[in-house]
């Protein structure tokens, strides 16, 4: 029976990488993980009963895992200690501003740098993958890169003199955001 747990063990190794990755979303902590998870099952081999579910069982012990240590790592704290900016949030609304601004600023980037600022940005491609797939040079790629960041900068912080647009958002959303983070003056030195 101890080989046969073992040979299991073995071929569920992959699977149970893949909800490691998933819950942890860092390799390296996936890794620690299914490793704890696999000394675990091999400290409770007994309590496994032959002709259940392996594999359930397996993926049970790494979620429970998981969850542990997500216990164990957790901060307590009094809540007197924590400062208040930590528990303040921002408005969502402010967020789908500044959401809706970047789109108007990626829709105004000439095509080539928007697709390089994507492409790299939010797929995650190197600039040779980049290059290599629009046809240019790795310079090209870069240099296409840099300057879409640096266009959409000056348009979201409001440099642009031919967007007032933009400009004006953006200084009423500074206003709102310097009118929610002001300090309050107490009732008596109002008065």
């Amino acid at each position: 029976m101890a080989h046969n747990f073992h040979d299991q063990v073995i071929a569920i190794l992959p699977r149970l990488r893949v909800q490691a990755l998933a819950l942890t979303r860092n390799r390296t902590m996936a890794e620690d993980l299914v490793q704890d998870a696999v000394c675990n099952a091999l400290a409770a081999q007994d309590s496994f009963i032959p002709g259940t579910n392996f594999s359930a069982w397996m993926h049970r012990i790494l979620r429970n895992r998981f969850i542990s240590d997500l216990r164990k790592r957790r901060e307590t704290t009094d809540i007197e200690d924590i400062p208040a900016s930590v528990l303040a949030t921002t408005a969502p609304h402010e967020d789908r501003l500044a959401l809706k601004d970047l789109a108007m600023a990626l829709d105004r980037l000439p095509e080539d740098q928007r697709e390089a600022l994507i492409m790299v940005v939010l797929h995650g491609m190197s600039y040779e993958h980049l290059a290599e797939a629009t046809g240019c040079a790795v310079g090209t790629a870069k240099s296409r890169v840099f300057r879409a960041r640096r266009q959409l900068e000056s348009w979201m912080i409001g440099e642009d003199h031919d967007a007032p647009q933009v400009k004006a958002r953006v200084a009423r959303l500074r206003g709102l955001l310097a009118a929610r983070t002001a300090p309050r003056k107490p009732e008596a030195a109002r008065t």
